[in-house]
């Protein structure tokens, strides 16, 4: 299908920054599809796919980080886009089905069973009870009485609390005696603990939504005295959106754009792998990057904080070699210190060097953006993982594959997806600076055949959406890519609201 846009089209796309070009290679892949990835076999520690540390390692890359990332600045890189709605599917659903009759309420509605019976452990608790004693309302009088939907509406409604239509970072996760936090001032702490300029300065980014853009400025505002004062630390937050040239058209099942009601031509966000705009648009020597909702309370904290500083000192230890090869490639080594430099690549760096490399090819080898990867032992959390891939080209590297990538009729390729002995939770640290001081662009170092398509309804519309390739997938495919075991205690996600009750996420 070729792409004929209207003189309305022509200028819907140029406020949204987008070309004809790039729409019509948007429908070519609705009807040409993704390839699917190509598993060699999951990345394990006893096959060197994923580093194990040692104690003696732990502590010495604790001191190189304290040494090397002195003089260094330092970011923290938070994906937070999008409302929580998700991590209230079972309240809405039931707020929109029970009626004050259940013949089983255990078994029907098991999770919101858990929430009612624990609804006053919750950080926002108070809240919610304020919110309705100022509609002259008594929660205890409403729960006494069964009434569980009015209480669920006022939590999630968004003229009450409207935690339904806020993002994570602005829900209120864990208590301290009478003050709660939210992620957002919890991201704030780990920052001061683990992510602190020499000058006592803190650099937060956060992507977000248009939408929420206000509620982030009044909630940073509220809190920024308070834990620069606690902390001793200056805060440099910032925020940004996805930009909307990223965004994605939408068809239908014959590959045909699909239209709204005012004959405007229907787009779609591209998914977090958008956010690679974002991130290129950082300067820093070290950007650690972590999700929203992987937060626990100060009790919890000591752990990650040990690993956020263990990955950050391996990696620029690493760094600092790899810009020394470079320095001596730039001087025509002979073939003695090429070959040692080779196998610094393949041993200290997972890089697969092919045979009768060069100078030159070596040093587009390691001339690239890198990232260490933090992973968690599998233990049935739905995502990806882990993977030696071949891609188009033949070449082997390690990359981190999701569950929609692989294709899963093929009964090899699923054996070894099955085979994956650990998890991605999210637990990155990145240099994007190269040794001649200038920042790569990021753009350049994605593969863009890693997106994917998937269907969804709108109304009694079926619509193809389609996916950037990911932010720590497909958007990161060419960068050096090291992956290393950490403690399963790290990983802490909220995608329920109900996994704010387990004992991670209460009062220690």
């Amino acid at each position: 299908m070729i792409f004929k846009p209207t003189e309305a089209d022509l200028q819907q796309l140029a406020g949204l920054g987008l070309t004809t070009e790039r729409v019509q290679a948007q429908i070519d892949n609705f009807k040409s599809g993704f390839p699917k990835s190509h598993i060699d076999a999951p990345a394990t520690p006893d096959n060197g796919g994923i580093r194990v540390l040692d104690d003696k390692e732990i502590a010495r890359y604790e001191r190189q980080y304290s040494a090397l990332g002195r003089d260094k600045k330092i970011l923290k890189f938070v994906p937070a886009s999008g409302a929580a709605t998700r991590m209230f599917k079972d309240l809405y659903s039931f707020a929109s089905t029970y009626f004050g009759v259940a013949n089983n309420f255990e078994k029907e509605f098991p999770e919101v069973k858990l929430f009612l019976e624990n609804l006053r452990s919750f950080a926002f608790y108070n809240d919610l009870k304020a919110c309705m004693q100022r509609a002259d309302l008594d929660i205890d009088d409403y729960m006494q009485r069964g009434d569980y939907t009015t209480v669920i509406n006022f939590l999630l409604k968004e003229q009450y609390l409207g935690y339904g239509s806020l993002p994570k970072a602005l829900l209120k996760f864990h208590r301290y005696g009478e003050v709660q936090r939210t992620p957002l001032e919890e991201h704030i702490v780990e920052g001061a603990l683990y992510a602190r300029n020499a000058d006592g300065t803190v650099n937060l980014h956060f992507t977000i939504s248009p939408e929420h853009r206000a509620g982030f400025r009044r909630k940073i505002a509220e809190v920024k005295q308070y834990y620069e004062s606690t902390f001793d630390i200056k805060l440099k937050i910032s925020l940004s959106e996805q930009k909307h040239y990223t965004d994605i058209i939408a068809v239908d099942e014959q590959n045909q754009p699909i239209r709204d009601e005012e004959g405007r031509l229907v787009f779609r966000p591209g998914g977090h792998g958008a956010l690679i705009e974002n991130l290129n648009e950082q300067r820093a020597d070290i950007i650690f990057i972590k999700n929203i909702d992987n937060v626990v309370p100060d009790w919890m904290k000591h752990t990650t904080v040990i690993y956020k500083q263990v990955l950050a000192g391996m990696l620029l230890e690493l760094r600092e070699k790899v810009f020394d090869a470079l320095r001596t490639l730039d001087g025509h080594p002979d073939s003695r210190t090429l070959g040692k430099l080779i196998r610094f690549a393949k041993e200290e760096l997972n890089i697969m060097v092919p045979d009768g490399c060069d100078a030159g090819a070596l040093h587009s080898l390691l001339n690239r953006p890198m990232r260490i990867c933090g992973m968690v032992k599998n233990l049935g959390e739905p995502g990806g993982g882990p993977f030696y891939t071949i891609d188009t080209m033949g070449r082997r590297s390690l990359q981190i594959v999701e569950s929609a990538q692989i294709n899963h009729n093929d009964p090899q390729q699923e054996a070894l997806f099955q085979g994956s002995t650990h998890f991605n939770p999210v637990d990155l640290v990145c240099s994007t600076k190269g040794y001649r001081g200038r920042y790569f662009d990021l753009r350049k170092y994605v593969d863009p055949k890693t997106g994917f398509i998937s269907k969804k309804s709108k109304g009694a519309v079926t619509l193809k959406s389609q996916e950037l390739p990911g932010l720590w997938n497909g958007a990161m495919a060419d960068w050096i890519t090291l992956f290393v075991e950490v403690p399963v205690a790290t990983f802490n996600p909220v995608k329920t609201v109900n996994d704010l009750l387990r004992k991670e996420h209460r009062e220690g």
